[in-house]
């Protein structure tokens, strides 16, 4: 038996875009500042990074496909934090959101890293953006990363 991870390995050769929602913005700064210094350390140069901002949450499923349908974008890391309120429009806006995600990466069959804080309160957003419960822009980065890595290995055992 065989196993494959994408823990390690060869990354092809392409841009990461990183949509991020300027809404909560100083939460979305930290958990960018978090995707780039993964990207950065899985091997990736500034050149080949690229942030790009959106108004809120609402609008990462767009602004992601527009990167992803670009041939030479390897993988989008989507970035924002949508925190709880008097009603329940987060719920709407974080199912929608994700429910577009998923199925953009379905669609492209590029990785696209979900890093959209969910949460009850500011505190538990900032807990999740580099406080006490680490930091999900590292964490949505990393996972694209390791798709990336996995795919060619699966190429190179399935040749």
């Amino acid at each position: 038996m065989t196993e494959i991870h994408g823990g390690d390995g060869n990354l092809p050769d392409g841009t990461i875009v990183i949509v991020a929602s300027r809404y909560n913005a100083s939460i979305c700064d930290a958990l960018v500042t978090g995707a780039v210094e993964t990207l950065r350390a899985a091997g990736l140069d500034d050149s080949t990074i690229r942030v790009v901002r959106v108004p809120g949450a609402w609008e990462l499923p767009l602004a992601s496909a527009n990167a992803a349908d670009d041939e030479s974008v390897l993988g989008v890391v989507a970035l924002g934090a949508v925190i709880e309120g008097e009603t329940t429009h987060d719920q709407h806006i974080n199912r929608a959101v994700s429910d577009a995600l998923m199925n953009l990466g379905l669609r492209t069959g590029k990785p696209i890293g979900f890093g959209l804080l969910t949460c009850r309160s500011l505190e538990q957003a900032i807990n999740r953006s580099g406080g006490t419960v680490g930091n999900k822009g590292e964490e949505a980065a990393g996972a694209v990363i390791e798709m990336l890595r996995l795919a060619e290995k699966v190429k190179t055992a399935a040749v």
